[in-house]
């Protein structure tokens, strides 16, 4: 039967009793919760401030040497003398570490990035441009607290917050692959607060590649000259400078005016056999000559950890090693002393898990590296 069929009272029946449902339906609804309004942004606590510049950070060296930017790593005088590539990788802030004490529950961290890449692509952002907080604990040891995490070139966060009212230790690593205009901590107010100059010892200076430079540890604290740092409860610079660590002498000059506890020379991954034969014995002379009392600490380069793979890339790091092996052993015969070496092949361990992507280190690699230096420094630095 269709509705054309149907008598007109039925129809009118059927219209209606639809709209009685439908608005029966309508009625038992719920009504429509309101909109909940988007949580505000808490307000920042009312925080004291301090500039870390104020009284100094470990891993600047020359402080004396005008810079144009405070966090530079080399001092003005060597624009021009060294290569451009290593001059603007100096303005990194890599190895630079801030030292106080604190009873705070809060700490924050406001710093302006000299560049607006703040991360790369093996790399996250966290070690190319954080700073990373330790702290001792109850038994004196160096135990991680937090990082920030930029997002922006000027960082004003957060490091910690929640924590107990107790006086401690602080360290704070600064970027490692990001140049800083400015860094100042913030504590809530009331709070206690000493800033830690830099210790008087002199520092183990490293030389090296972007290895060294802390590529691709996590955070700046992770970076194995980080690590020794800690370990050895000693002062370290960090000289490591990304594609472009080649014993270059306008570097050794720089050196030669640095009082070192010890030297570390780890340049090998940006150098080939021919380079390491002529240049390694040149740099070790300039710097012995300058200071023939300071141990110099020769590094071979890390095996890849995919080399086992890659048959030409193995071959190469024998060949590097041998060089490197040549030039110390005909040191060694010329009679130059406090000479030492660090051999590579277990850097990165051995079960092809120590880097992020076969040349650079991720943090079980620099934690494997540092395991593999520290027996070989802490016995010179007891001299």
């Amino acid at each position: 039967m269709t509705l054309r069929s149907l008598p007109l009272h039925s129809l009118v029946t059927s219209f209606a009793a639809a709209l009685f449902l439908s608005a029966a339906s309508s009625f038992c609804q719920a009504p429509a919760a309101p909109a909940t309004p988007a949580p505000a942004t808490p307000a920042p606590p009312k925080l004291a401030w301090h500039d870390v510049a104020e009284w100094g950070v470990e891993g600047r060296a020359w402080p004396e040497m005008p810079r144009k930017r405070w966090f530079q790593r080399f001092p003005d005088a060597a624009e021009g003398k060294v290569t451009p590539s290593v001059w603007g990788l100096s303005q990194d802030s890599a190895g630079m570490m801030v030292r106080f004490k604190t009873d705070a529950t809060t700490v924050w961290a406001h710093y302006v990035l000299r560049s607006e890449k703040l991360a790369m692509p093996h790399m996250p952002a966290t070690g190319v441009s954080g700073v990373d907080l330790y702290a001792r604990d109850e038994h004196g040891q160096w135990r991680w607290v937090s990082v920030t995490k930029p997002d922006k070139k000027e960082v004003n966060m957060a490091i910690v917050s929640g924590m107990e009212p107790k006086m401690r230790e602080y360290q704070a690593y600064l970027p490692l692959y990001n140049g800083v205009e400015s860094l100042d901590l913030g504590v809530n107010e009331g709070a206690k607060f000493e800033g830690l100059a830099p210790r008087a010892e002199k520092p183990i200076v490293f030389y090296g590649t972007s290895i060294t430079h802390g590529a691709c540890a996590s955070r700046p604290g992770m970076v194995h000259t980080a690590i020794l740092g800690r370990h050895l409860e000693w002062p370290v610079v960090n000289l490591g400078f990304s594609g472009n660590g080649k014993m270059d002498a306008a570097v050794g000059d720089f050196l030669c005016k640095m009082d070192a506890a010890i030297y570390v020379i780890d340049c090998l991954p940006n150098m080939g056999p021919a380079d390491v034969r002529q240049k390694c014995p040149a740099l070790v002379k300039q710097l012995h000559t300058a200071h023939p009392e300071t141990p110099i600490v020769l590094v071979e380069d890390r095996r890849n950890t995919n080399s086992w793979i890659l048959p030409s890339r193995d071959k190469f790091h024998t060949e590097n090693h041998a060089a490197l092996r040549e030039s110390y052993d005909a040191l060694k015969k010329e009679g130059i002393a406090n000479l030492y070496y660090i051999p590579g092949d277990a850097l990165l361990g051995d079960d092809a898990e120590g880097s992020t992507d076969g040349s650079h280190p991720n943090d079980l690699g620099f934690m494997r590296q540092a395991a593999v230096f520290e027996p070989v420094l802490k016995p010179l630095l007891k001299k």
